[in-house]
Order: structure tokens, then C-alpha cells, then sequence
């Protein structure tokens, strides 16, 4: 059902897109959810929104705490509308094919990651060409990801497919 015509009108998607641009940072929530777009916004039973869908796919879902978890098609708006390296950690050649199948990121593979990523904030895991390769959530401050060898960095949930159809 649309977030218009479920009985909450447009207040909805324009409180979404307040949590977006708290989570992270101004612009973030136009970027989510353009306000020329149509999303489906389905909902819990107390009607709750759950999930943020638009045409391209799974934009957010909507976590009990209040913050949004990425889909890969948030990911990508994201990553058009953040400038680099805001909220991503970016990695090399070795580790994409990992990651694009949905592999964790370990923290000596990162090659730089955004400075204001704590832990449990949503990331963009991002190859060196600038890819967006898939979206999870982090495991370390963007510090610790940089300085550690050890350790997973990045609990990654969904992969991008290689633009080529190679991983």
C-alpha cells in the first residue's frame, strides 16, 4: 500500500525523511525518499512502518529502535547524495567478490572508512574504484576499523551483483 494512500498522507515520508537526515546528516532524507517518488511504506499491525519500497527495490526497513536499516537501493541513494567518505569503509580488490556475496568485512582489509561511523551505524561498503558494493552495519568506530588489524569491521547484509555480472 502507498504511504498516500494509507491514511497518513504525506506527513509519513516526510517524518521518514527526518529520521534520515538525523541518522545521517541533512539532505540524507530527500535523498531516501525524493519527494517527486512514489514509496510503499508497509506497515505493523500497530502500523508502525516496517519497510520503505520504491520500484528499484528495498529502500530502508525500519528497526524497533527507531533507526533505519539499509537496503541496497538506500544504499545507492546514499551513496549519489553523501559526499565521499561519509558513512562509507572502503575496500580493495581482494575482498569485493566476498563482499558482494554478502560476506563480512574484516577490518584489516579496509582501506578507509568515514570518520563519523561508530559502532552500529549504517554503512556503505564501497570498492576503491567507488562502487558501491553492499550495505550492512558496523562493528567497530571508524577509528578502530582504520588502527586494528584484526576484527570485523562491517556486518555486511546485502551485496551488490558486479555490474559486469562477474563477482
Amino acid at each position: 500500500m502507498s504511504d498516500a494512500a494509507d491514511g497518513n498522507g504525506l506527513a509519513g515520508v516526510a517524518n521518514l525523511r527526518i529520521i534520515g537526515d538525523y541518522q545521517f546528516g541533512a539532505g540524507a532524507g530527500a535523498a531516501l525518499f525524493p519527494p517527486a517518488e512514489s514509496v510503499t511504506v508497509k506497515r505493523t499491525t500497530s502500523g508502525r512502518p516496517q519497510q520503505v519500497h520504491a520500484d528499484a527495490g528495498r529502500i530502508v526497513s525500519f528497526g524497533i529502535d527507531g533507526r533505519f536499516t539499509l537496503g541496497l537501493e538506500g544504499g545507492r541513494r546514499l551513496h549519489e547524495a553523501l559526499e565521499h567518505p561519509a558513512y562509507r569503509v572502503v575496500v580493495d580488490d581482494e575482498s569485493e567478490p566476498f563482499v558482494r556475496d554478502e560476506k563480512n568485512v574484516f577490518a584489516k582489509f579496509v582501506l578507509e572508512a568515514g570518520p563519523e561511523i561508530r559502532p552500529g551505524d549504517e554503512v556503505l561498503v564501497v570498492h576503491e574504484r567507488g562502487e558501491l558494493i553492499a550495505v550492512g552495519t558496523a562493528r567497530l568506530a571508524a577509528d578502530a576499523i582504520e588502527d586494528f588489524d584484526t576484527g570485523m569491521a562491517v556486518n555486511v547484509r546485502e551485496g551488490a551483483p558486479a555490474e559486469n555480472g562477474d563477482s
